[in-house]
């Protein structure tokens, strides 16, 4: 632990910015709450200074608590990594299989992805967490895998003391309570065990604290369980996705391939070392992966320039019938509009009566694509892209009368 100040470096005051979000706020918050209620309650079931096993208890709970917030700040604070600005493989030639990034000037490393909130290309990207406020990728994966064991742990012994706390103090009342009534019938003269007091704001608070431990140890857990799958298996959540599309693909065009993922080396044991390593650091430099005999060093990526050329055929084109003004919940679009908003912090796009947007895919009641510029110079972007509802715009006539529907859709109808 000594290690910690060394290890996260803060390249300037910036970056403690990242704890001004909702996110690092509730998880910090919940962190705080469990942990106090944890210790006050100890002092009050198993007091730590009598015997070994209430020293033994305060000192693992005092230790869960370091132990989840250095993972938590590590994975926060350390981040992913990124793709240098204006990177480009050693090989020129090399440059054909990769996509070009033109807000970072750089070509996408192998398992890298340009991530909007970071607004950076993030090496192995897995997801954008909004609790760490950060990416989750190469660099920081084995810490953010890290706290999501050790969160659900601690909470789990946090719980454990919550329950044996009411309980204990609950039933040392009613012991009081029935030695009382003895001791006016009988005019005998026993003192009662010493009651440290437990009044109803105390056991509210406490109450509350099991609710949270117990939530956050089945959301967190679950977490955990599916970020494991994914490591086993060397991939990341936008990997997994890719490899889904890909079957996709070749079964909607019945192609005669098969897409096999590259980097799983086909030993959960391999997969595992490239995560978490002994130093911290995980193997390799983020930017090129080693992959299976019987692949291509750019599989993974040929297959994402197939997919994008294939989702500008499959893209449908819409024209603009009512305005939108952005809003996350539309309460102006109907109410299924408005409970079926996507559970995502992808943006979503101010919409004019007139504009065209090509939808890429989309749910029952929203749609998701691109907006169609007329000058791509517009406010110094090339594109503007985010979900939208369905009832805001229309199929444009030439596109009605193929069969094309944005991915996702045709499974709506």
């Amino acid at each position: 632990m000594g290690t910690f100040c060394s290890v996260i470096k803060f390249e300037n005051l910036q970056e403690l910015k990242r704890l001004c979000h909702w996110g690092p706020i509730i998880a910090l918050g919940v962190i705080a709450i469990c942990s106090t209620m944890a210790m006050i309650d100890s002092v009050l079931w198993y007091w730590p200074l009598h015997t070994t096993g209430g020293s033994m208890n305060f000192i693992m709970l005092i230790n869960w608590t370091v132990m989840i917030l250095y993972n938590y700040f590590n994975a926060m604070f350390i981040g992913p990594g990124f793709v240098p600005l204006g990177w480009k493989p050693e090989n020129s030639q090399d440059s054909m299989y990769l996509q070009y990034c033109k807000v970072c000037q750089a070509y996408k490393a192998p398992r890298s992805h340009h991530c909007r909130k970071c607004n950076r290309c993030v090496m192995k990207m897995d997801h954008h967490c909004p609790w760490i406020n950060n990416c989750c990728g190469y660099q920081n994966h084995a810490s953010f895998t890290l706290f999501l064991l050790l969160a659900p742990l601690g909470c789990i012994h946090a719980a454990f003391i919550f329950v044996m706390t009411m309980y204990t103090q609950l039933y040392n009342r009613l012991s009081f309570g029935w030695n009382t009534v003895k001791i006016d019938m009988s005019a005998a003269r026993r003192d009662p065990l010493p009651i440290i007091p437990f009044g109803l704001a105390a056991f509210a608070a406490t109450l509350f604290a099991l609710g949270l431990a117990l939530g956050t140890t089945i959301a967190v857990g679950m977490l955990f369980f599916i970020q494991m799958k994914i490591i086993l298996r060397n991939k990341t959540s936008i990997e997994s996705w890719i490899e889904e599309k890909a079957k996709d693909r070749i079964q909607y065009y019945q192609l005669d391939e098969v897409f096999v993922f590259p980097y799983d080396m086909g030993s959960r044991w391999k997969n595992f070392k490239q995560v978490f390593t002994w130093s911290g650091v995980p193997e390799g430099d983020g930017l090129a992966w080693p992959v299976r005999k019987d692949c291509h060093p750019y599989s993974l990526t040929i297959e994402q320039l197939k997919q994008k050329a294939d989702k500008r055929v499959r893209s449908v084109r819409y024209r603009v019938i009512e305005d939108y003004s952005g809003a996350c919940c539309p309460l102006n679009k109907g109410i299924k509009t408005f409970f079926t908003s996507p559970c995502t912090e992808e943006p979503r796009i101010r919409l004019q009566k007139g504009e065209f947007i090509l939808a890429t895919r989309g749910l029952r009641y929203w749609l998701y694509g691109d907006k169609i510029l007329d000058d791509a110079s517009v406010e110094g972007v090339s594109r503007i892209r985010g979900w939208f509802p369905r009832n805001c715009v229309e199929k444009c006539p030439c596109d009605a009368e193929t069969d094309q529907a944005p991915e996702g859709e045709k499974k709506n109808r």
